[in-house]
């Protein structure tokens, strides 16, 4: 396969290393023009079961890829190897979800943020990781940004030594585990989606959720004129060039969300309104009329019309659990029979479609730029132990005992060069709920043979707030205690910055958890040590960061 190297020299000439300067609030609010794009609409087509593009290289990313290697010196792969040659696994902290005003022209609490980032630079942290919110920074109208806060972060961040993983989040905040405040979609987008509830994944019984829009509708101009894949492009690329004289010095990596949560998934266990609750095994989300006009195409084209009306019927509810369903019960529920392979391949495709656009957009944004981009899938692990994996299935993770799910997720990161993020590394599966079968630790192995098949970097997230020295021995030995380096994460970002981070007693255990991920499993005594004079180093501003935190 030729490319045009001479493009990717004129690049590489282009982006010469700068010195980043601060910009003032108004030049990082701008209106940015718009107008359609032939050729997002041409990449988008309708989408059938056989179809083969998330399952060969497509030229547009592979010439991407390539030209971010000649850019930069070093491709994706690259990258993650060189930093697993370094013997250690830098740790991110994730910020507050309301770090930005929702006004999105300054910072929340920005005493509390100085004081944080330089004690987490004292402590031997890399950098942090916050939400880029589509429904802050593009609320005053489409195509009209305001980065404002972020700016003052990233600048911040930089003078404190610190890197900056920068998630887009085109997701709703609230409803989901961990949200604590409320940060909707942009309201020109809410009100497309009033006016069209079809942009709104639907179950079966009609209930519509708001959080993302229906990657049903991904190839329709149903956003004031642009696809829902155009507004994240054209949002990728406002961010890219607001943040241009940061992009690989302080701007290091770039989280790409793909659904609720900021991950690839549909939304099929929504906590708001008690509508979910653990362990249920959740939802199919494929009732608006953009993905039953997909399912139908698709029977017909398998010669099943008859299975192109809707989803399972008999896959219970939200809290059911799977041997109380005929579909997802033992050996011989529907998820076993033809149907039930038809439906779940088609399900599950059309989440692997939905993210392979979406990353051609990003990969196509940042081609130019020497920052890695990454993908996060959630870590399902409830009903693991059973045979159909129920909750995995209906958030579109075709994974059974008998089918790899995460196989396909990877090889589709690794022809874009994106790292795979993982959640629930902190579990162990002993202190999970046994009677729902849960394995954490199982599932974390099978996402990172997954990875290591398909050649791409995995890192880490823990998928709920722990403080305690159990939990940082699993992370360690998760991500860190591998005796090949291959087998080690590439980064592992820590949930979540807060008060409760910053009492003394749990400020010193995390920052002995720092030295020990840092030194990929070094002496547990040894870091221990080093934390108690982090910990007396840092006292002061530990305590104004919890203070102002809680304010």
């Amino acid at each position: 396969m030729a490319f045009n190297l001479a493009q990717c020299a004129t690049a590489a000439a282009s982006v010469a290393p700068r010195t980043p300067r601060p910009r003032s609030a108004a030049a990082a609010s701008v209106s940015v023009s718009f107008s359609a794009r032939k050729a997002a609409a041409a990449a988008a087509g309708s989408v059938r079961l056989q179809r083969q593009a998330c399952c060969e290289p497509s030229v547009a990313p592979a010439r991407s890829v390539l030209c971010r290697a000649a850019v930069s010196g070093k491709t994706a792969a690259d990258r993650a190897a060189s930093r697993r040659r370094s013997g250690g696994v830098p740790v991110f902290v994730m910020m507050p979800l309301d770090t930005v005003k929702k006004c999105g022209t300054a910072l929340n609490r920005r005493k509390a943020v100085q004081a944080s980032l330089s004690a987490l630079k004292s402590a031997g942290v890399e950098g942090v990781m916050v939400d880029v919110w589509w429904g802050i920074a593009e609320s005053d109208g489409p195509g009209r940004y305001n980065f404002a806060g972020y700016m003052e972060l990233v600048e911040m961040a930089r003078k404190a030594g610190l890197k900056v993983q920068a998630v887009m989040s085109f997701h709703q905040c609230g409803g989901n585990v961990g949200d604590s405040v409320n940060i909707p979609l942009p309201r020109w987008a809410v009100e497309e989606m009033e006016r069209d509830q079809d942009l709104c994944y639907t179950d079966q019984w009609g209930r519509r959720n708001y959080e993302y829009v229906s990657l049903g509708c991904d190839a329709m101009p149903v956003l004031k004129g642009r696809t829902p894949v155009e507004c994240y492009t054209d949002f990728m690329r406002a961010f890219r060039d607001h943040f241009a004289d940061y992009l690989g010095n302080t701007v290091v990596e770039i989280q790409v969300g793909m659904g609720p949560a900021g991950e690839l998934r549909y939304p099929s266990y929504p906590e708001s309104n008690g509508t979910w609750k653990f362990p249920g095994i959740g939802a199919f989300q494929c009732n608006d009329r953009y993905m039953r006009s997909s399912l139908k195409a698709a029977a017909e084209a398998a010669g099943k019309p008859q299975w192109g009306h809707g989803g399972p019927t008999d896959a219970g509810g939200y809290n059911n659990w799977p041997e109380d369903t005929i579909f997802f019960r033992g050996d011989n529920g529907g998820w076993s029979t033809e149907y039930g392979d038809f439906f779940l391949s088609w399900y599950s495709q059309m989440l692997l479609e939905h993210g392979d656009r979406i990353l051609s957009g990003a990969t196509s944004v940042f081609a130019a730029a020497p920052v890695e981009v990454s993908v996060k899938v959630a870590g399902i692990h409830w009903h693991y132990g059973t045979r159909s994996h129920a909750p995995e299935l209906t958030a579109g993770y075709y994974n059974t005992r008998h089918h790899d799910g995460y196989r396909p997720i990877a090889r589709l990161l690794a022809r874009h060069g994106a790292v795979l993020n993982f959640t629930c590394v902190e579990m162990r599966d002993h202190e999970q709920p046994q009677e729902a079968q849960c394995m954490p630790e199982h599932l974390v192995r099978q996402v990172g043979a997954a990875a290591r098949a398909a050649g791409v970097g995995l890192a880490g997230e823990n998928a709920l707030p722990r403080y305690d020295g159990t939990a940082h021995d699993q992370v360690v030995a998760t991500a860190a205690e591998r005796c090949a380096a291959e087998d080690r994460m590439v980064a592992f970002t820590y949930l979540r910055m807060g008060p409760d981070l910053f009492h003394p007693d749990n400020w010193q255990r995390f920052a002995a958890f720092v030295r020990r991920m840092n030194g990929a499993g070094s002496c547990r005594e040894a870091a221990e040590r080093e934390a108690h004079g982090v910990a007396q180093a840092t006292g002061s501003l530990v305590h104004e960061a919890a203070v102002e935190l809680r304010s």
